[in-house]
């Protein structure tokens, strides 16, 4: 693909929270600009394009795919609807960032990265975690041996609500529960230093809607001798920490790990040792990273992030499929077969 010069033209699609932190974020950054956004309504659109003085509302995600004027769509809807939207853009031949959790399913995820794949356009998970510096600076460590062989990893991040019968978190065909929505970020982690686990075990307690309220997950990787224990809940403020144990030493992320301003280096025979990094503000803390990530790619001509691989988010849809498998949970888009 060709690489993109000068000002990188942002499409927004939807319009809830994320879409609202992401778009107040990418204010902040040089040579972008964000020239159009879409809803499934045209009211929720021009609200929003007022808000932020973007200057084309369309009340349709259609529309929004089939403006010459946009470079790159970033897909803000539920789960459910991130196959349906992002195949779209990537169809009328925009780059796409997708939010997170990547799909529903793998089956879904594997559709979009084949799709993107034969178009030669743009394709990354916004999984804004890999792109932050402390992060970056974490897995450098683990690389060059600073706590030896990785032997364990745990991670957690649960909310204590409430959330309702009615809140998308507790809705089914939404991609409701823990897993998807905050899951992804332990398994995420823990898939970075480690990559893919050839076992995965599960228990979760389900809402009566039939999504995960709370699921721990052990994942084991034979090869490597290694496990991690992970933890998600959307009935409890868990701890959200992280912390990945190698055999020289390890190495601690305090409340926040999926955002990190720092973490510390603990080595038998040394002082602690605390890695910091500026966040450069921002309403998440963080989301420039990774929208300076996408830019940086699109001007270099590169259909996906070295940072984000789509091999690694196809990876972690799997794990998150044998997951919902252990625990019951199945979604109305998953058919009669799951990833």
């Amino acid at each position: 693909m060709t690489g993109i010069s000068g000002t990188v033209r942002w499409g927004v699609l939807a319009t809830g929270g994320i879409a609202t932190a992401f778009t107040e974020d990418l204010r902040s950054m040089p040579d972008t600009e964000v020239v159009a956004v879409a809803s499934r309504t045209d009211a929720s659109a021009q609200a929003f394009a007022e808000r932020f003085g973007i200057p084309r509302a369309y009340g349709s995600w259609a529309a929004l795919a089939a403006d010459d004027e946009v470079d790159v769509v970033y897909v803000a809807t539920p789960h459910s609807a991130h196959r349906e939207a992002a195949a779209l853009c990537l169809e009328a031949g925009k780059h796409v960032l997708c939010e997170k959790a990547f799909t529903l399913n793998a089956r879904e995820a594997d559709e979009l990265v084949k799709l993107a794949r034969d178009r030669g356009l743009f394709l990354m998970e916004a999984m804004w975690t890999y792109c932050n510096p402390v992060i970056r600076r974490m897995t450098e460590l683990v690389r060059d041996g600073a706590i030896g062989e990785i032997r364990t990893v745990q991670a957690d991040f649960g909310l204590a609500g409430p959330f309702g019968p009615e809140h998308r978190l507790r809705d089914r065909a939404l991609g409701g529960g823990a897993l998807l929505d905050l899951g992804v970020y332990p398994v995420s982690f823990a898939q970075l230093v480690l990559g893919e686990p050839d076992r995965v075990q599960a228990d979760a307690v389900l809402s009566p809607e039939g999504v995960d309220l709370h699921t721990a997950m052990l994942l084991g990787w034979s090869e490597a001798g290694a496990s991690a224990l992970l933890n998600c809940s959307i009935v409890a403020d868990t701890p959200q920490t992280a912390a990945v144990t190698g055999s020289k030493g390890r190495i601690e992320f305090p409340r926040g790990f999926f955002y990190p301003e720092r973490f510390v280096l603990h080595r038998p025979g040394h002082e602690p040792e605390e890695f910091t990094a500026g966040t450069g503000g921002g309403v998440l803390r963080g989301l420039q990273f990774e929208q300076a990530e996408v830019m940086r790619a699109l001007r270099a001509g590169e259909t996906e992030s070295p940072l984000v691989p789509l091999d690694g988010s196809l990876a972690v849809m799997r794990t998150l499929d044998a997951v919902r498998d252990r625990i019951g949970v199945r979604y109305p888009a998953d058919g009669l077969t799951q990833g």
